[in-house]
């Protein structure tokens, strides 16, 4: 499994796809490292180690594409920044996301101040998170988990949040997925983390999308066709993604 999971990486590394053949090198490498851990013959161990290296060095660590993947992996870290210019289309949470959701994918963690009343300052946070989970549930990925940290919503929206919320975990229990649901009166940050290294951070959180012109106007259902608010996409990739 192993030794597949890096041939795949080096397929991708060849298609330029390097988001995901990053994280396909690192579950490659994982897999062979683990089982030389569970092997106790010392001798198997050498060899295996040293297969290992040598197979490394010759099929990733080489060729013309070298120069290109260092330049976009250095220092061991990637990071990439997209910009969202005001009103262009196209950047639905399915495209926006695609590249660094996979198979492997199981826990998700979301940091995001404004998942609030649906009318809250003419805003859709409760439904963009809606539609953050549905892009989730459908997959590739087998999202086990949902981690939301978000702050209470003033006045009398509350009640509405949270029972928002509320029918939202209920709906995803019945596809096996579990929310939990926290909440901070200091939270700033906005960041989503998947569980494979994956780290997005946008200027403007889940609600980058304009309002719609209305309930039957193009845009409304398919976030590929809503203008969008101006705003920055910094995705960055780490070994381990830190739980809150």
């Amino acid at each position: 499994a192993g030794a597949e999971t890096v041939k795949r990486a080096v397929e991708l590394d060849v298609a330029s796809r390097f988001q995901e053949s990053l994280v396909c090198y690192q579950e490659g490498i994982d897999l062979l490292l683990q089982v030389v851990k569970a092997t106790k013959d010392e001798a198997k161990k050498r060899r295996y180690r040293q297969k290992i290296s040598e197979w490394f060095n010759m099929e990733i660590m080489s060729g013309p594409l070298l120069k290109k993947r260092l330049t976009f992996f250095s220092d061991g870290k990637y990071h990439q920044q997209i910009r969202i210019e005001e009103n262009a289309t196209g950047f639905g949470y399915e495209k926006l996301f695609h590249d660094y959701l996979n198979e492997i994918v199981s826990e998700v963690w979301v940091e995001d101040p404004y998942i609030r009343h649906v009318h809250q300052a003419s805003r859709y946070w409760l439904y963009n998170f809606l539609r953050f989970c549905e892009m989730l549930v459908k997959g590739p990925c087998k999202v086990k988990t949902i981690h939301l940290l978000t702050s209470y919503d003033e006045g009398s929206g509350r009640s509405q949040q949270m029972s928002g919320l509320e029918e939202i975990r209920q709906s995803l229990s019945n596809y096996g997925v579990t929310l939990n649901i926290d909440f901070s009166s200091s939270i700033h940050d906005r960041e989503i983390r998947f569980n494979n290294g994956w780290m997005i951070k946008i200027g403007r959180g889940l609600d980058y999308f304009k309002k719609p012109q209305g309930r039957f106007s193009i845009g409304y259902c398919d976030f590929d066709l809503r203008p969008c608010h101006e705003t920055t996409v910094d995705v960055f990739h780490t070994k381990h993604t830190k739980k809150m």
